[in-house]
């Protein structure tokens, strides 16, 4: 049964939810994959899931430190290890294990408590980071726009 997105699962950042929502179809692909034992397709998702995840991370930390969010080293080493626990799966794969039915099991887990606490923690400071930047567009927009009435 694959996983189905919540509204829970919205962090209110729309471009961080659409790369959620990626991360979520790519475990429903291993889910789906569980039972073909075509292994260079498992091998193909794995790649994908560790390739967008990184990209994914990478993103999110660039976020936090234009907000200055003051927990972003150790939010930095709960992505890091995440890395290495795919990783590990990665490597028991190509070793021959059976990784998928546990792979899939601790992704699932992973991602709903990474949404729901790593990242619901620093969701407020980008905002407010975003609508700060929104706020000092509009003020500079607005300027201009109120002198041509006002001048």
């Amino acid at each position: 049964m694959g996983m189905k997105w919540s509204v829970d699962y919205n962090t209110g950042i729309e471009v961080i939810d659409e790369q959620h929502r990626r991360i979520l179809d790519y475990i429903n692909q291993i889910d789906e994959l569980k039972h073909c034992n075509d292994r260079v397709k498992i091998k193909e998702v794995l790649d994908n899931i560790i390739d967008y995840t990184q990209s994914h991370f990478t993103f999110e930390e660039s976020l936090q430190e234009e907000a200055n969010y003051k927990y972003r080293v150790p939010h930095k080493r709960v992505h890091d290890l995440f890395i290495k626990k795919i990783e590990v799966y990665r490597e028991r794969f190509e070793l021959g294990h059976e990784i998928e039915t546990e792979l899939h099991e601790a992704l699932s887990k992973w991602l709903i408590n990474h949404i729901r606490h790593d990242d619901a923690d620093y969701v407020g400071a980008v905002k407010e980071n975003m609508l700060g930047i929104i706020k000092e567009n509009e003020k500079k927009k607005g300027k201009n726009w109120f002198s041509r009435f006002f001048s």
